[in-house]
């Protein structure tokens, strides 16, 4: 097998192979605790609503903190952000454990704890997932991924089946015991493989809000990006039905805690399965064919679990299911980060994280009040149609990854010939670029000019313009607005090999012997 789609390639370099399988240790931790403390609820209360509440609690943090973590990943050292995360989430799995084994846990107190947990998550998330795949080449990111993939759902098979055996045996806080053990596994290959430190750089540091307004803005102006997060979250609310209702599910088909184990066993050994050789099958139908497939074959299976109650029929669905889920997920998060320079990479994992688990968690509590309400059944049928409907989307919206020349930043085309230099946090800057050019191609200049709009706004500008000088109708000029000096510094070292190439064509219009005349102006009243 090449390069280009073996899957394991990536394993050889030792620093990604200590991480993936550490990782893959905290993942089977955090799938033991996400089953215990559902069929927990379910022996406390009986409720599905409260039930699938716990997948709320464990998703809603990604939707809540997980940008401001990629805004504090991209800017900030990765390895104390995440060895701090990884100690509160120990303290707060032991809590939860003491509690439980102690018969003081109540649904309240669970469900408390289990939302911290998430929260912990939620904050070294970004930094770990950006981080990982560093000691890869660039050309194998793709397999780097699906094996991280890989070892979150074979988690997801493992997890959960354990789980099941030992909440059975020993009950769910010996199962919570386990899980401060896995955490402690991830927070010794951080210290042994720290994250590779961020470039130095002159430029002043991104603040909070800032930074998470540039990794906003940055989305929002990036087709590629921006179809890519609308398309998970429809695909991960819809299918958030059948994760968030398997305890109503096992409770259906009669089979206890390890059938519901179980369930969860076979999502992820379907999702397992099909990662080795999800790359060959990316390579050779494309990204639209996979995600298209993938949606289809998880709305059967939702139709199944709602149609039928033999259990084994069930447990082969499931397994179709978690091929499809990870099929589509996993695509989905591969094109993300490709499509994202190293500047804005953490927080475009971050966004993935809370358009897909945003999504996935607020889909979970109205799955799960609806199946209250109308029954597991009718919520299946709904999720299933709309799973369906999702796919319309490939038209308006189409995915695919970002060109080497489309991350790569490259150096700014014009020096910045000021008499002083302000202060990082002076502004806003109006910037002014003025082009004289040929007669007679206006509308291919103007053409070709306004394709900058979405660049410029992509990497700072709040407001974007062409102007015609009326005084001198061959004479047009570019004015964008920047809220401050430092934003200024930073949006022009984002600019990508594929920003600088438009700009080449832009000043093909130019002129024969002029040249690009740039102004600067910082607001004083």
């Amino acid at each position: 097998m090449s390069t280009s789609t073996s899957l394991w390639s990536p394993l050889r370099q030792p620093a990604f192979r200590g991480l993936w399988i550490c990782g893959g240790v905290f993942f089977i931790g955090s799938g033991m605790q996400t089953m215990a403390a559902a069929w927990l609820m379910v022996e406390l209360t009986g409720s599905s609503f409260l039930a699938a509440l716990v997948q709320t609690a464990v998703f809603m943090p990604m939707f809540l903190l997980a940008l401001p973590a990629g805004v504090l990943a991209d800017t900030t050292d990765r390895r104390r952000l995440i060895s701090g995360a990884l100690m509160a989430q120990v303290a707060a799995c032991a809590l939860l454990t003491l509690l439980v084994l102690g018969g003081w846990g109540g649904p309240a107190s669970v469900l408390f704890l289990v939302f911290i947990c998430g929260c912990c998550t939620a904050v070294l998330t970004p930094a770990w997932n950006s981080s990982v795949i560093d000691p890869v080449p660039r050309e194998e990111w793709p397999q780097a991924i699906t094996a991280v993939s890989i070892a979150y759902n074979a988690a997801r098979a493992i997890g959960p089946t354990l789980a099941g055996l030992v909440f059975a045996q020993l009950g769910a806080g010996w199962v919570f015991a386990v899980t401060v053990t896995t955490t402690l596994v991830m927070w010794g290959s951080i210290r042994r493989w720290p994250p590779k430190a961020h470039p130095p750089s002159k430029l002043p540091a991104e603040r909070l809000w800032g930074g998470t307004l540039s990794g906003l803005r940055f989305a929002w102006h990036s087709r590629i990006i921006l179809a890519q997060l609308v398309r998970v979250m429809a695909f991960s609310a819809a299918g958030s039905a059948l994760w968030a209702l398997l305890p109503a599910i096992a409770q259906r088909l009669g089979t206890g805690a390890p059938g519901f184990g179980l369930l969860m066993g076979c999502l992820g050994t379907g999702a397992v399965a099909v990662g080795l050789v999800l790359g060959r099958l990316r390579a050779r139908f494309g990204m639209e064919i996979i995600v298209g497939v993938g949606g289809v074959v998880f709305a059967l299976a939702m139709l199944v679990a709602a149609l039928t109650k033999i259990a084994w029929v069930v447990y082969i669905a499931m397994l179709f299911a978690g091929a499809a889920w990870m099929s589509a997920m996993s695509t989905f998060n591969t094109a993300t980060q490709a499509s994202a320079p190293q500047w804005v990479r953490s927080r475009a994992v971050a966004m993935h994280m809370v358009a897909a688990l945003g999504a996935f968690a607020m889909g979970s509590a109205f799955w799960g009040a609806a199946s209250d309400i109308v029954g597991l059944a009718p919520t299946l049928y709904v999720a299933a149609a709309l799973m369906s409907v999702g796919l319309l989307l490939a038209k308006p919206m189409p995915l695919r990854m970002g060109a080497l020349h489309e991350v790569t930043q490259a150096t700014p085309w014009d020096e910045l010939f000021i008499e002083a230099e302000p202060l990082p946090e002076a502004g806003p800057v109006a910037v002014e670029v003025g082009y004289r050019i040929a007669p007679g191609t206006d509308a291919e200049f103007l053409d070709t000019i306004s394709r900058m709009k979405a660049p410029r706004r992509r990497d700072g500008a709040t407001f974007w313009r062409v102007y015609k000088d009326l005084g001198e109708p061959s004479r047009y000029v570019e004015r964008f607005i920047v809220e401050s000096w430092a934003d200024y510094l930073h949006q022009r070292a984002r600019a990508t090999m594929a920003d600088q190439t438009l700009e080449t064509e832009v000043r093909a219009f130019l002129a024969p012997g002029e040249v690009v005349r740039m102004s600067h102006y910082i607001a004083e009243r």
